[in-house]
């Protein structure tokens, strides 16, 4: 795993436990960079006309991790763009060979698990967390899927932060420097006392006026 400034060249692969952040932080990253950005969820439901719960309900969760990768192949055979995985994505070893064969850096987005539960709570689009005892899945699926995304990983990104720091993270990992934001400057005492009085001569009723 690299903790260098990596290559420009290439795709760059977001994984990491649903929730995690990649679509966000993927969309605002490759914004940034300039470059394109594939969510594979949504590339793949474009592909089969279908939404992926309902793609694991008539074809099953088999069907599915299929259809990733067969979309891993033709995203690192294609441009360099910024893909957010899906959650199970890098669980297959043939997808993470494909993404690194393409050129591809692998970032795992690392979220602590309350964090995690505390995000999915609400969730009504992941087929895997529609069971009554939600926490407990986020926990066991976790358990069983970190130590992949670690050794899959080319780098390993604290993702608990807000998603403006991660993307600045990341594009620092990329050679980019974003410029950062400055507050407006501060009005002094004589400032804000004219802006006051100009809001209430504003909002001072107009005097009536007498019938001729």
């Amino acid at each position: 795993m690299g903790t260098e400034t990596e290559s420009m060249r290439g795709n760059i692969v977001l994984s990491g436990f649903m929730g995690c952040g990649k679509s966000t932080i993927g969309r605002r990253l490759a914004a940034a960079l300039g470059m394109k950005f594939v969510d594979m969820d949504r590339y793949i439901e474009e592909k089969a006309g279908l939404k992926v719960r309902e793609i694991f309900e008539q074809y099953g969760e088999a069907h599915f991790r299929a259809l990733e990768t067969e979309t891993v192949r033709a995203l690192a055979a294609g441009e360099d763009c910024v893909v957010a995985t899906g959650g199970g994505t890098l669980m297959r070893p043939e997808n993470v060979e494909a993404f690194h064969a393409g050129g591809g850096t692998i970032y795992f987005l690392d979220v602590p698990l309350a964090a995690l539960q505390e995000r999915l709570k609400n969730d009504k689009r992941r087929p895997l967390l529609q069971v009554p005892d939600r926490r407990a899945v986020i926990e066991r699926l976790l358990n069983e899927r970190r130590p992949q995304y670690l050794k899959s990983a080319d780098v390993v990104v604290d993702a608990g932060a807000p998603t403006v720091v991660v993307v600045r993270r990341l594009c620092a990992l990329r050679g980019v420097e974003l410029p950062k934001r400055t507050a407006p400057p501060q009005q002094s005492g004589p400032e804000k006392e004219k802006r006051r009085r100009k809001r209430r001569r504003r909002k001072r009723p107009a005097p009536p006026q007498e019938n001729s």
